[in-house]
């Protein structure tokens, strides 16, 4: 039986570099031999982050967040999948709202507030977390290092990649926004040369770690 993994694009923009990055996951992950279930957080009906109902602390929902939206099927699909690919681009040195949204609920449905049994999560599987910014990727660590330790502590084992001094446009020349704080000939050569290099390797920690038993 093949393994099934989530892969979740907590990006707007179709087919740049969180998009772009996601998908290479997703096929290194299709190439060992899983069935990935993906979805895009900004083409889901409408939904929020946690609203703080604490209906996931009460027994006979320990474990499932009860509030009904566009992220309901995300949450049952990660609780039923074998491994999660998760990204987002970096906006303000954060992940996008629609990735909280989602990490909120995620984590806080599984967390107890019971120094015993902290976290009720029966599904521990492991977390491929990407993120992509125009910033170099050196900024983040602290903020990545935060996501890494909660994530493998309720949903499972988790591996980061960032891609930073990411290309935002296709040619930063026709635009009169005046964007002077770039090198838009650095940004495309970077774009040619090193993320086709990162997107090989996301591809192949990807297969590496959603392997077949």
């Amino acid at each position: 039986m093949s393994k099934k993994i989530v892969a979740v694009n907590a990006g707007p923009r179709k087919g740049c570099n969180t998009d772009t990055l996601i998908s290479e996951a997703a096929g290194g992950a299709a190439a060992a031999g899983a069935e990935i279930i993906r979805f895009d957080l900004f083409r889901l009906e409408k939904y929020t982050g946690c609203i703080s109902c604490f209906g996931c602390k009460k027994e006979q929902f320990k474990g499932h967040c009860v509030c009904k939206d566009g992220l309901t099927p995300v949450l049952d699909a990660i609780r039923e999948a074998d491994g999660l690919i998760i990204g987002s681009p970096n906006y303000l040195s954060e992940m996008t709202a629609s990735f909280r949204a989602l990490y909120e609920r995620l984590i806080f449905q599984s967390l107890t507030y019971n120094l015993e049994t902290p976290c009720v999560n029966q599904n521990v599987i492991p977390v491929l977390l990407i993120m992509t910014s125009n910033a170099p990727d050196t900024m983040y660590q602290g903020l990545l290092q935060n996501y890494r330790q909660t994530l493998s502590r309720f949903v499972g084992p988790t591996e980061v990649f960032v891609s930073g001094n990411t290309l935002q446009l296709k040619d930063y020349g026709k635009t009169d926004w005046q964007w002077t704080m770039f090198d838009p000939a650095a940004k495309q050569e970077r774009h040619d040369t090193v993320f086709p290099q990162e997107r090989r390797s996301v591809y192949e920690i990807s297969a590496a770690m959603f392997k077949g038993d």
